[in-house]
């Protein structure tokens, strides 16, 4: 029977297929066909296995922008019996209809909608990357935002705004909505008939080499959002899904996401703040970096968090210490005037994180991120404030476990959470270092 069984993440193949002229502007270690899925549970059931076949092959293609798919299924051998899995009728079953299996046909189609696909929506943030096949302009390249869009050793970013009004966007949806099965864990469809589903979506502006005054856009991710009702005339904008194809990760590009999104929560007046359903642990380190950053390069917040002897060396955030103080350009010391200063102004907090935009139990995170960074906690005094209103928030959070716990026991575990917080807290400083 083993003979007989595929693993279904190996089997399916994904690609993000390109024009022509579009591939002709790729760089050479560019990749964007061939990935795998992370997860295939949703389709191919718990043990991710498909029975039936020998060297089995999936092929779904999507057209780079429009996302018109393709897909194929060949196989060496296939068994003549009833318990053989039917791969094409079960794939079908996630993907829109109207899906393609002749391969002339669907090349075709990538030809025509490359210049003709245009995202819909509200553009809400761009930003630049320098081309991976541009001399001297590789990987890491420095200071990428400060890149001229208009050279052709230069690739745009573009965040799109959209909902189900829309036109077409209802129909992209069901095309690009198969990367959440595939891409997060425990990730599910969303309800259509639900009509209050916002969505931002990330695409690459490519220039064709042979036409520099031509652009194409390509996929890269998107996240949809859930507008709750918050108190007394606005609204809380949940994050639900949030997902960056394989060949655009650990580019930076779901950080820009991100902030793209906040930064729209923040220009919205009817929008009170911005929460997020469940983060899996790889997004919740990227908010927590992301609002850091955003925090630390607020002046005012600064100024008046720590107070007015806090000095900052140049170039980016300054490493943590063990000893929780900055371990390059960061921090000279910190006046006990400061507002963050444990026991925190409860009050100010509370103005800046509605200011902010940001979730209670988040804002608190930061807060206690932001105060091991910035203080010298081998004081004992700061110390023990600062043990002290974290256990504060611990206990809060946990309190209908620790309820039932005798009082020495109740103790001890909110040590050993508190010491467990800390350590998690100078890993996550790291990544702003």
């Amino acid at each position: 029977m083993a003979d007989w069984t595929t693993d279904s993440n190996e089997a399916l193949a994904l690609s993000l297929v390109r024009a022509k002229e579009d591939i002709e502007s790729l760089g050479e270690e560019e990749s964007y066909e061939g990935f795998h899925p992370g997860f295939t549970y949703p389709i191919f059931g718990e043990d991710e296995k498909i029975y039936g076949y020998k060297d089995l092959r999936i092929d779904l293609r999507f057209a780079s922008g429009s996302l018109a798919q393709y897909l194929s299924v060949e196989y060496a051998e296939k068994l003549a019996a009833s318990t053989t899995d039917d791969v094409q009728a079960t794939l079908s079953e996630f993907i829109p209809e109207d899906y393609l299996t002749d391969e002339a046909e669907f090349l075709k189609r990538v030809e025509e909608d490359a210049t003709s696909f245009r995202p819909s929506g509200q553009l809400i943030h761009s930003y630049t990357r320098p081309s991976p096949g541009a001399k001297g302009k590789g990987k890491g390249s420095a200071n990428a935002q400060s890149l001229d869009a208009t050279s052709e050793d230069v690739i745009e970013f573009e965040v799109y705004h959209t909902n189900w009004n829309t036109p077409g966007f209802r129909e992209y949806h069901r095309r690009m909505q198969l990367f959440i099965l595939l891409y997060i864990e425990g990730g599910s469809y969303i309800q259509e008939e639900e009509d209050t589903w916002e969505f931002a979506v990330l695409f690459e502006k490519r220039k064709q080499r042979s036409a520099p005054h031509t652009a194409t856009y390509h996929f890269v991710g998107y996240s949809s959002l859930y507008p709750f009702y918050c108190f007394p005339e606005k609204t809380r904008l949940r994050l639900s899904q949030f997902v960056i194809l394989p060949p655009y990760q650990r580019g930076g590009h779901g950080s820009e996401l991100y902030n793209s999104i906040y930064r729209y929560v923040v220009s919205q007046p009817t929008i009170a703040e911005l929460t997020v359903e469940d983060p899996a642990e790889a997004f919740e380190d990227l908010r927590d970096k992301n609002d850091l950053i955003m925090l630390l390069n607020n002046p005012q917040f600064m100024e008046e968090a720590f107070g007015e002897a806090v000095t900052h060396g140049g170039g980016r955030v300054g490493g943590v210490g063990k000893a929780g103080r900055s371990g390059r350009g960061g921090v000279a010391k910190v006046q006990a005037k400061g507002k963050i200063v444990p026991p925190s102004d409860r009050a100010w907090l509370e103005k800046w994180r509605k200011d902010l935009k940001i979730a209670l139990r988040q804002f608190q995170r930061l807060v206690e991120m932001l105060i091991l960074f910035k203080m010298d906690i081998s004081d004992p005094r700061t110390m023990r404030a600062y043990r002290l209103q974290v256990k504060e928030r611990l206990y809060r959070f946990n309190f209908e476990i620790l309820a039932q716990m005798e009082k020495e026991e109740r103790h001890d575990k909110l040590e050993e959470t508190f010491q467990s917080v800390k350590e998690d807290y100078h890993r996550i400083l790291a990544l702003v270092s």
